[in-house]
């Protein structure tokens, strides 16, 4: 399961969002909330039914709130505690959320998200500079793994310094991941909440960001579904944005999800693309990896049009596939392994 941190300055609305996200209350004082949601997925309901299953599984994702988490004051001061910044070391994405709506002052969304970056910015640079002193000492005494990442230590330093964060920098795989183990905030995957008003978003939003009425939201999150989907509809929405959202949250971490099926249970499993037939069979479990057969494996749009597993079976629809197969988004599949 993977853990997102939530970020935002002071009135951006950052315990709101938690709340919409999770129907848990958030709380703007410096305890740590968190909470597990499941990601939206109306193919489990299908699947369900075709094969009267007794139990729904969804994927999961745990978001994580720290109230106090940036504070406002002269831009570049850089305001995260020691503390929060821990907390979203430790995260796989960080969610950050900018205020849309008018208030006491007027939203600027696009200048809040820049001011965010930026106290994310000066949190790395603390991390990488002192990171660079430990290791331009370590590498004059010789010292193998020191040598091989203080080059990659000074080019973020040096990018950092001019304001950039490290996920624009073109840092290739092998260096990401050296750089990964000191778990800088500006490498990881981010998706950007505008949180608007129920009228609408107040100035022009960021790029890419996703435009939620966040205390609108935080309402629905505590009302029952039928209850929930009649107040949307009022306001005319199809769905919760905290849906689009967890979607979006899941592609930036590059996720995808793969389906079992069956009386006892229907599931969605997460994988990273590319992962190959065997990995994902890790994912259930270790014995399914490691006496791993082969997968029996169909579309999902298939095996609904076929009416269920054992209909697709007759009519051929499923695949036998091998260890090099590499497993695709809605992929049902049936993993035959012996130990």
């Amino acid at each position: 399961m993977k853990t997102v941190g939530i970020v935002g300055m002071p009135g951006s609305g950052v315990s709101t969002v938690f709340t919409a996200l999770t129907a848990v209350e958030g709380s703007a004082s410096q305890r740590t909330h968190q909470a597990v949601v499941p990601v939206p997925d109306e193919r489990l309901g299908v699947l369900g039914r075709l094969h009267s299953s007794k139990k729904i599984v969804h994927g999961q994702l745990r978001f994580v709130e720290a109230g106090g988490l940036v504070r406002r004051g002269a831009r570049g001061t850089g305001a995260l505690s020691a503390e929060l910044l821990g907390v979203l070391r430790e995260c796989d994405a960080l969610l950050e959320v900018v205020r849309a709506f008018d208030g006491a002052e007027p939203a600027d969304p696009v200048s809040e998200r820049s001011d965010l970056e930026l106290e994310l910015v000066l949190a790395d640079l603390a991390s990488i500079t002192a990171k660079l002193e430990r290791d331009a000492k370590a590498a004059r005494s010789g010292e193998a793994e020191a040598k091989r990442l203080l080059p990659i230590l000074e080019r973020a330093k040096e990018a950092l310094d001019q304001g950039t964060p490290l996920g624009a920098v073109g840092f290739d795989p092998e260096e990401r991941g050296l750089l990964a183990t000191i778990t800088p905030l500006t490498l990881k995957p981010a998706v950007v909440l505008a949180n608007v008003g129920e009228a609408g978003a107040a100035g022009d939003l960021p790029e890419g960001a996703i435009a939620v009425a966040g205390a609108l939201e935080a309402e629905v999150a505590g009302m029952a579904p039928d209850e929930a989907r009649e107040l949307l509809e009022s306001y005319g929405l199809a769905e919760r944005g905290i849906d689009r959202v967890i979607r979006s949250v899941y592609e930036t971490l590059d996720l995808i999800t793969f389906l079992t099926a069956g009386d006892t249970e229907s599931r969605a499993w997460e994988v990273h693309a590319g992962a190959t037939a065997p990995e994902a069979a890790g994912v259930i479990h270790s014995d399914f990896q490691r006496g791993f057969i082969r997968a029996e494996v169909v579309a999902y749009e298939d095996l609904v049009a076929a009416g269920g597993w054992p209909q697709a079976k007759s009519k051929g629809l499923i695949r036998q596939e091998g260890k090099s197969y590499v497993v695709r988004e809605g992929d049902v599949v049936e993993f035959r392994f012996a130990v």
